[in-house]
């Protein structure tokens, strides 16, 4: 049996945890909110963990899905954290959208313990979390990814090492930037046709049968906007900060991203117009207000 801690059961951990409650694993899992992991546990039979230090004792493969790395900083180093029980020669397995710049640190600690770390942020949503076909993008030794493949696979269907640690982070922030561009573009677009006088259901149906498609004009905006749904499965603050990684990066980088920088403004302004807890899709509600219309 592989010994794996999953820490963190949101609303994509838990689906993820899910799949690793299942033979050849034998899971631990410990959550901020004690009940969280109680209810997680007496369902799937995992054990639960009252630290993650406690999480971490006698594990092969610890993984973390926090809402940003400044959760995992506290969760690895803080008191009881996973530093006080990691195992040496223990991987750490950060699925969290993070900073690459905090993940080569978290790398760096764990080396002077004798154990690994790799950054393996995923894409795919609740329902790709659930089906355990996520994409995975990895950051790290490739034989470490080779030795971690097993674990990953449970709740991945693609697996791809994008470069050493820190590259997964990276392409998670970037591609969640194209997400911003796409979710607010699009909301111009069909709220700009609606005063037109052209439905959203009519617009989209040309539009996903043309050029201007995307994730969002295909499933989001069908699903979320045009039934006025608005489920909460991906928090606009959490896009927030990853826009926020993705530009970081760019200027670092030396690297011009205009209309990212032009996506970050309005985003964050968004997410203070909503609030904490808006879905990411909901930034739509903020462009249909100065638009003066509603998509339908």
């Amino acid at each position: 049996m592989t010994r794996v801690a999953f820490l963190g059961l949101g609303a994509i951990g838990a689906p993820m945890a899910s799949h690793l409650s299942k033979s050849p694993f034998q899971l631990t899992v410990w959550n901020r909110t004690r009940a969280t992991a109680e209810a997680f546990g007496s369902e799937h039979g995992a054990s639960v963990a009252a630290t993650p230090a406690d999480a971490a004792r006698g594990a092969e493969f610890v993984i973390t899905c926090l809402p940003s790395s400044r959760e995992v900083a506290e969760v690895l180093e803080g008191p009881r954290g996973i530093m006080e029980g990691l195992e040496a020669d223990a991987v750490l397995i950060d699925c969290t959208s993070g900073d690459p710049a905090a993940s080569r640190g978290f790398a760096a600690n764990l080396n002077q313990r004798r154990a690994s770390f790799m950054d393996a942020p995923v894409s795919g949503g609740v329902a790709g979390a659930k089906a355990g076909i996520l994409t995975v993008m990895c950051g790290g030794e490739p034989e470490l990814v080779e030795r971690a493949r097993h674990v990953l696979e449970a709740f991945g269907k693609k697996i791809v090492l994008c470069g050493p640690v820190g590259s997964g982070h990276a392409v998670k922030a970037v591609s969640n930037a194209l997400l911003a561009v796409q979710v607010w573009s699009t909301a111009e677009a069909l709220a700009a046709l609606t005063k037109l006088g052209i439905s959203g259901a009519v617009a989209l149906d040309v539009i996903n049968a043309s050029a201007g498609r995307s994730n969002a004009s295909q499933n989001l905006f069908p699903e979320r906007v045009l039934t006025r749904a608005f489920p909460r499965t991906f928090r606009l603050a959490l896009l927030d900060k990853d826009i926020g990684i993705a530009t970081k990066l760019a200027a670092e980088a030396g690297a011009a991203v205009p209309l990212i920088d032009l996506a970050a403004r309005l985003i964050h302004e968004a997410r203070l117009e909503l609030g904490e807890e808006a879905d990411h899709v909901e930034a739509a509600k903020v462009v249909e207000s100065r638009a003066g219309t509603i998509i339908m």
